[in-house]
């Protein structure tokens, strides 16, 4: 059978995979990698079919696949703007530069691997004509892994960022993202407001869920963060008696797991809805399943030039986070590298 004549079965393979996972999680980082594998096996079979029955189709695949390089040239001039716009509108971070760096990788690597593709010594096949090719190789399959992961781990962040999961909440934990002069910024009134709206659904129902604001006091705030989003949610008709912050966290795990203390100390012990902005969504669902919570999350709505940087900061995160399986997944294109030299080395 032809890798072609594949591609259904590996569609058919891979939805499979994906309806399985999703029913048993819908938290599991997996679900994205089998989401998108169908996506992409699913493509090639619709492509291959039209090709075979609609004359002239396959001259519109072979023009789509000439305008990818354009397509990523437009991409690399949009993150550096975006990059730039960050820097202005939020100062100056490491953070805030993610998607700066992310378009000027977009244009400095592919011209480090041609370098190195071309750059032949011009005397025979030496042993750093042997070395460039492996490292060009190397760094092809590395980036080429890197971004399919980031498209899965895209992909599956508004699939599960869309997802109505149906949870009936014991409470409701809004994450906390840092105060201004001690106040409530957008960013965090738009996780409060969602947090609201979910809130007066259940009171509608004639339920009443315990909301957790949740954040600690940073370096640079006067007061915790889960103070001041009390305040707020309380300002903006929360019933005082349902409100219980937790103001000792300092990240995200450490959110998560000190608000389900505050939630078994009310003697409440149900289901969790965690509220925070849609690019963090996936990264906190996953975090709550391995801290095995009986949680979903929800996102809230964030200012768009904001959500790029911020996407990029959640897929380096959740990479740190799995940093062994990546390098485990990595080893094949390193032993490969390897491969090559150790074949160089033989031709001398």
């Amino acid at each position: 059978m032809t890798a072609l004549g594949a591609a259904p079965l590996f569609a058919l393979l891979f939805l499979v995979l994906y309806l399985v996972g999703r029913r048993r999680d819908p938290r599991m980082l997996r679900n994205g990698v089998f989401l998108t594998a169908a996506l992409l096996f699913g493509l090639a079979t619709v492509a291959a079919l039209l090709t075979a029955v609609v004359p002239g189709f396959g001259v519109l695949v072979a023009v789509v696949l000439l305008l990818v390089p354009l397509a990523v040239v437009v991409l690399g001039v949009a993150l550096i703007a975006n990059g730039f716009q960050m820097l202005r509108a939020e100062g100056r971070s490491l953070g805030n530069l993610l998607s700066l760096a992310a378009g000027v990788a977009v244009f400095v690597l592919p011209a480090v691997a041609i370098a190195l593709f071309v750059s032949g010594s011009g005397t025979g096949f030496t042993l750093w004509d042997g070395t460039r090719i492996a490292l060009a190789v190397l760094l092809v399959f590395v980036c080429g892994y890197f971004a399919l992961s980031l498209l899965a781990f895209a992909v599956y962040s508004v699939v599960y960022g869309r997802t109505r999961h149906g949870v009936v909440p014991d409470a409701i934990v809004v994450l906390g993202s840092g105060l201004v002069h001690g106040e409530v910024p957008p960013l965090l009134r738009s996780r409060l407001d969602r947090a609201l709206t979910v809130y007066r659904a259940e009171r509608d129902a004639g339920r009443r869920p315990l909301l957790i604001p949740s954040g600690g006091q940073g370096d640079d705030e006067p007061r915790p963060e889960g103070t001041a989003m009390a305040e707020y949610l309380v300002a903006n008709g929360a019933d005082p008696d349902d409100v219980a912050p937790e103001t000792a966290s300092r990240n995200t795990r450490e959110n998560l797991r000190l608000s389900r203390d505050v939630q078994t100390a009310a003697g409440r012990d149900g289901q969790i809805v965690v509220v925070t902005n849609n690019y963090h969504v996936l990264r906190a669902a996953t975090l709550a399943r391995r801290l095995d919570l009986p949680a979903q999350v929800v996102g809230a709505r964030t200012a768009a030039y904001y959500v790029p940087s911020a996407f990029l900061r959640e897929f380096v995160a959740v990479v740190v986070e799995h940093r062994w399986l990546n390098v485990l997944a990595c080893t094949p294109f390193v032993l490969f590298t390897g491969f090559l030299l150790w074949e160089s080395l033989q031709q001398r």
